[in-house]
């Protein structure tokens, strides 16, 4: 493995038609909202649960590569992993010898891709330590306002005998016509050499960055598609400019009869809602960059 050397920071686009990205169980699993700015929302959270996934599927069976906040994992039983890989008895405290506590925390960033990418929090009561993880999410918020839709659904089954001549039930679902939402993402070397997380395993964050939504299909989340990924590349492990800056550098227009203006102009209130990704373009400032700063884009040329 190939230690990681640089500092990231990066911008993530996607877009949902006619589906639920991120339900809010607070509100019936209506989608995330904010309540000012009617803005959509989708959590670091429900992000990272695709992004596990996505290796999951792809790394299956693979040393190095299991997925610690797996569906269903009893964590405390791959801490004891962990106690068993060092030849000790699993306890509720990490051992006192620094070099035996050292040893159960770095087995649990070596098999555990989630871990050694995120961090984890493992102080249950079989006690694996605490990590601070490289890659880390902000909330997805779209770009512009959404309108969530409530829409009434049936079945034509019943699910007792006694119910078979009865009306069809009723049942609710919640849509977001279209949005195009906008992350924002980091990644700290200085944090991944301490957690083993390397320049393989970046390599692996910008697929699944780019194919998370093509594993994640179901009714209730529509077509869902990661359209952008474009990451800003420091020289410097520590960084060679402020994150918002390069951030600021990352507009989003909106389009409409061939004219594009940025998102929220006043001259764009009178059209359309915007029901596709066409109806918007992402542009990105690269002249003048500071220096040590370069833009890779994983996923290709925004489209």
């Amino acid at each position: 493995m190939t230690e990681l050397a640089n500092r990231y920071d990066f911008v993530l686009f996607f877009d949902v038609e006619n589906g639920n990205p991120n339900g809010d169980p607070d509100a019936g699993n209506l989608p995330r909202m904010d309540p000012e700015t009617n803005q959509g929302l989708v959590s670091d959270v429900s992000l990272k649960r695709k992004l596990r996934n996505w290796v999951a599927e792809a790394k299956e069976g693979e040393s190095g590569f299991e997925i610690y906040m797996a569906e269903r994992a009893v964590l405390n039983r791959q801490h004891a992993r962990a106690y068993e890989a060092a030849g000790l008895k699993p306890q509720n405290r990490l051992p006192k010898k620094e070099e035996e506590a050292r040893q159960i925390t770095e087995w649990m960033c070596r098999n555990f891709y989630d871990i050694r990418t995120f961090g984890a929090v493992m102080t249950t009561e079989v006690n694996a330590g605490q990590v601070r993880g490289p890659v880390q999410l902000s909330f997805a918020r779209s770009a512009e306002p959404i309108l969530p839709l409530e829409m009434s659904i049936t079945r034509s089954s019943v699910t007792n005998e006694k119910d078979i001549d009865k009306e069809r039930t009723m049942g609710r679902k919640h849509i977001v016509p279209y949005g195009l939402y906008r992350a924002h993402g980091f990644v700290n070397a200085k944090l991944a050499q301490r957690t083993g997380f390397s320049e393989e395993d970046l390599a692996l964050l910008w697929q699944a960055l780019c194919n998370m939504f093509e594993l994640d299909r179901s009714a209730a989340r529509g077509m869902m598609a990661t359209r952008c990924l474009i990451a800003f590349r420091h020289e410097s492990a520590l960084g060679n400019a402020h994150a918002h800056a390069l951030f600021d550098r990352v507009k989003v227009l909106r389009c409409h009869d061939g004219q594009c203006l940025p998102v929220g102009d006043k001259r764009t209130h009178n059209w359309p809602p915007a029901r596709a990704f066409s109806d918007y373009r992402i542009e990105v400032d690269r002249d003048g960059l500071p220096e040590g700063v370069s833009i890779v884009e994983p996923c290709g040329p925004c489209a």
